[in-house]
């Protein structure tokens, strides 16, 4: 009998990229933790990669430095925000649509990625690499938050007015999530801590967006 050509393949079958996803986002949760837990500096990633269940060689193709661990866990809060942008209806006022629909980390069962959230932005006020990784993830979320506010204005997404409008929104995000932060270091979340930050946020983009009914 001639072969055929075909060979099996051999070892495991290739990860998915919701299967890559998830596992980013373990990982991060286990550095999160870590971080926490004994520093920044006294964490390797030989200790992630352990805690995590994975081997170095993995930890290091997901992640350039231990610091940017954590990107999986902050896209979360970040990706929240913007899915509720992007969901906007027309007939409605968006600081309504906020106060019906937004919450602070996307797709997360409650309590659980938004403590470790905002365990991570409060390490960013102690450790600059961490807060690095932060502030480069928040300005690249105002593209999205100047498409959206484009498409309302029925201006190009260049245009000046609408990216100060989307870099003030970006701004007023980050004051907001930072007194949630704040608000929530002795006794954690609460859902009339989370009722206030959603609050905040509605209020404080109602000034920013003022001027969408006028244009």
């Amino acid at each position: 009998m001639t072969g055929t050509g075909y060979a099996p393949r051999r070892g495991r079958p290739p990860a998915s990229d919701e299967q890559r996803q998830q596992q980013r986002l373990d990982i991060s949760r286990h550095a999160v933790r870590l971080f926490a837990e004994q520093g920044v500096a006294a964490t390797s990633g030989e200790q992630i990669a352990r805690a995590a269940g994975v081997s170095e060689r993995t930890l290091w193709r997901y992640f350039r430095t231990k610091e940017s661990c954590v990107e999986p866990l902050l896209t979360k809060m970040i990706d929240a925000f913007r899915a509720v942008l992007r969901a906007w209806p027309p007939e409605l006022e968006l600081i309504e649509h906020l106060r019906a629909t937004y919450t602070p980390v996307f797709d997360s069962a409650p309590g659980t990625d938004v403590e470790a959230v905002l365990a991570v932005i409060r390490m960013t006020h102690d450790e600059p690499a961490l807060r690095a990784v932060y502030l480069v993830l928040r300005e690249r979320s105002e593209d999205t938050f100047a498409e959206v506010l484009a498409e309302r204005m029925g201006k190009p997404p260049n245009t000046f007015d609408v990216r100060v409008q989307a870099a003030t929104m970006n701004a007023v995000l980050k004051a907001a999530t930072d007194h949630l932060v704040h608000a929530t270091a002795e006794k954690g979340i609460t859902p009339q801590t989370l009722d206030r930050h959603r609050e905040h946020i509605a209020n404080a983009i109602s000034l920013v967006t003022r001027a969408l009914s006028d244009t």
